[in-house]
């Protein structure tokens, strides 16, 4: 049985294992630190308007998670939700739970703009996101620190 829930307290020792090994492949472009993966949960499971995280489970077993970020585009004029992370153990993928997150975002959040990146050479996860109607920009991304 493949099921997807919030995330709570008592998953961020497995939450942030899974993201050390999703941060360390070439999926991501930055490597992040246990400090910030502890944050990032402990937004996730707190009382937070601004981030949000999922549990995917099959069979009683974590098979990966999800991040929502929030926020607002102003280039489309509407709330914006940002999903910032989608991982799936080696074991579990093929198993659509990507995919079933992306329609779980969906039902959830009808009205938000959705919002992901990815690294370009992540043939698979393109694949999942055109055929969850996701398009394209032509943007190149950019960021900086608020302490710069």
């Amino acid at each position: 049985m493949i099921s997807i829930r919030q995330m709570q307290k008592n998953d961020e020792s497995q939450i942030v294992a899974l993201m050390q090994k999703f941060y360390a492949s070439s999926a991501v472009w930055s490597n992040g630190s246990e400090e910030i993966f502890r944050a990032d949960v402990r937004e996730c499971v707190g009382d937070s308007s601004y981030a949000r995280g999922y549990v995917f489970e099959c069979d009683g077993k974590m098979a990966g998670y999800g991040m929502l970020a929030f926020g607002f585009s102003t280039e489309f004029g509407k709330k914006c939700v940002w999903i910032e992370d989608i991982y799936v153990k080696e074991e579990f993928r093929g198993m659509k739970l990507g995919s079933r997150f992306l329609d779980l975002v969906q039902r959830e959040f009808p009205q938000f703009l959705h919002r992901l990146e990815l690294e370009k050479e992540n043939a698979a996860a393109l694949h999942v996101y055109h055929r969850a109607g996701f398009r394209e920009l032509p943007y190149i991304s950019m960021f900086r620190n608020g302490d710069v």
